[in-house]
């Protein structure tokens, strides 16, 4: 079965944080348009360098990098489900992390420069990833339940057909009498 939800989600995620990158790039406006995508208005800050070359690439390089992560745990979903249903969950528990980090960096930064309101839009972004990342923990658990349980039933119906069995074979000892029903096949 292909995990529709945390490919859709690892898709979503490396969109967001491409283009999140990409802004940031844009010599105009930089940190404070992504910041403005996030939404968070810059308007007085300590230090006026957002536009700064040594803000600006760090940033934007560090968003990239979880944007090839997340791409990266999408292609994985799709290519390896079949073969290794747990293969990419490596990959998108590091994908989360960078993302998680980069949003806490981005956090720390502008609270260094002064921005206003950032907390409140970090703490939402945060929560939409911990939100994607348990709606893709429940879609791989609830498939290994599923194929799990399917053995459960195979292995619960052995169970029940070798205790009516020797059930069946005890009360036959105990009465006396010999085992008539083996011909028949029940």
């Amino acid at each position: 079965m292909r995990h529709v939800l945390t490919s859709f989600l690892a898709l979503h995620w490396a969109v967001v944080f491409a283009l999140l990158a990409f802004i940031c790039i844009d010599g105009n406006r930089g940190v404070a348009a992504a910041l403005g995508v996030l939404g968070v208005a810059v308007q007085n800050t300590r230090f006026a360098d957002l536009e700064n070359a040594i803000v600006v690439a760090p940033l934007a390089i560090a968003l990239l990098v979880v944007a090839v992560l997340f791409c990266w745990a999408f292609v994985e979903t799709l290519i390896n489900v079949v073969a290794n249903p747990d293969a990419g969950d490596g990959v998108v528990r590091i994908a989360f992390i960078s993302a998680s980090a980069v949003l806490s960096l981005i956090l720390v930064g502008g609270a260094a420069q002064g921005i206003n309101g950032l907390f409140m839009v970090v703490a939402v972004q945060l929560a939409a990833l911990l939100a994607s990342y348990v709606a893709m923990l429940a879609e791989r658990r609830s498939e290994t339940a599923t194929a799990v349980s399917v053995d459960g039933d195979i292995r619960a119906a052995a169970i029940v057909m070798a205790k009516g069995a020797a059930h069946s074979s005890l009360l036959s000892r105990i009465s006396g009498r010999s085992d008539t029903n083996v011909g028949d096949g029940r």
